[in-house]
This record gives C-alpha cells, sequence and structure tokens, in this order.
C-alpha cells in the first residue's frame, strides 16, 4: 500500500504557513514505513527540534483504479479516517530553501498517524464532516471537509491521473489550519464529529 498525502488543501492552513496558492492540487508520497504503528507513542526524532502535527481525514481506497472519472470517484472508496500528517518543520523549511524534495521531513518512520475508519454510510454528506484535533484536552486544530479547496472525488480523479490507486492505499487529504509544535508528553486526541479515532503520546 501507499500514502498519497494533499498539501494546502485549507486557504487558512495556506496563510498561517505564508505558502503562496496552488492551481492544483500538491502531492506528495509517505511510505508504508512512515505509518505509526497501533497503540505505540510517537517518538520526536533527533533530528528535528520542531515537528508539527497536521491532523487530516483520511480515504481508504477500496478498488484499483486509474484516470478515475469524478462521477465514478465514490466507488473507490467506502470508509473515512482520520490521521497526522507529523512534519520535521525545521528540516522541511531547510529542503524547501534548497529547491529539495520533502521527504526527509514528512515521510520518516512513526510520521503518519492512521486511526479508526468509519463507514462512510455514517455520514449525510462527505463533504460536510468536522473534525478536530486536541492537544492536552484543548482544541488545536478544527476543520471540515465542505473547506476543502478539492473534495474527496475531486482529488480521487486528479491523483488517478498520474498514479494507479489499489486497494488499500490511503489518501491524506489535507490539514486546516492550527498546526503546531508538538513537545515529549503531550496527548493527542483525533475526533470525526464527536467519535474519538485516536489517542496518540509524544515522547
Amino acid at each position: 500500500m501507499k500514502i498519497i498525502c494533499v498539501g494546502r488543501n485549507y486557504v487558512e492552513h495556506i496563510k498561517e504557513l505564508n505558502n503562496e496558492a496552488p492551481k492544483e492540487p500538491v502531492l506528495f508520497l509517505k511510505p508504508d514505513t512512515a505509518i505509526l504503528l497501533k497503540k505505540q507513542p510517537f517518538f520526536i526524532p533527533e533530528f528535528s527540534n520542531e515537528v508539527h502535527h497536521e491532523v487530516e481525514i483520511l480515504v481508504k481506497i477500496n478498488r484499483i483504479g486509474k484516470h478515475i472519472d469524478r462521477k465514478f470517484a465514490h466507488k473507490y472508496y467506502d470508509e473515512i479516517g482520520l490521521g497526522i500528517d507529523f512534519t520535521a518543520r525545521d528540516l522541511q523549511s531547510k529542503l524547501k530553501e534548497k529547491g529539495l524534495p520533502w521527504e526527509k521531513a514528512k515521510a520518516f518512520d512513526g510520521a503518519a498517524v492512521v486511526g479508526s475508519f468509519l463507514s462512510k454510510s455514517d455520514f449525510k454528506d462527505i463533504n460536510d464532516i468536522n473534525f478536530r484535533l486536541e492537544k492536552n484536552d484543548e482544541v488545536q486544530q478544527r476543520g471540515n471537509t465542505s473547506l476543502m479547496l478539492w473534495k474527496i472525488d475531486t482529488l480521487i480523479e486528479y491523483i488517478s491521473k498520474y498514479f494507479t490507486l489499489k486497494i488499500g492505499d490511503i489518501i491524506f487529504t489535507g490539514t486546516p489550519s492550527g498546526v503546531a509544535k508538538v513537545d515529549s508528553n503531550d496527548i493527542l486526541k483525533g475526533f470525526i464529529e464527536e467519535k474519538e479515532v485516536f489517542s496518540i503520546k509524544i515522547k
């Protein structure tokens, strides 16, 4: 399986990092080794002093597809989840300054939290899902899929032009504003609507 991540998909997050608004989705990949194992803490890597949390709605692909038309995209997933795209922001900034790829800052071991998945049928409207991240029981990030620049079905259409989607692939759909540094002993909890779907301790 592979993890396909979408960058700059929420306007307020683009603003908070002083990034340029893209004209089409920004894509990058994480290997399966980036997935944080269930019930394991996240260890801040020794190569970064500024790891940020980025909470994101996840989509799990349920069939093989290439060049998927948007009107058929809804057939390629039946589960919605929530996760964290951990980012070594200090390292990423250095790499971006030099025009180098981001992988070392985004795809390191443990950099992808994948929480529990919920059935798509649980939601009245996929494009109106509330989600949030709490850090030490205080809301740190809050978002709604209606605020995505590119909605889920549009992303599937776009991504499948470049990458064949396979069963089990996970799409990270982008993060809202509120990204911030994590510190040792922080507890991060993720919620879709009012259902807790992950809880991670930082070490």
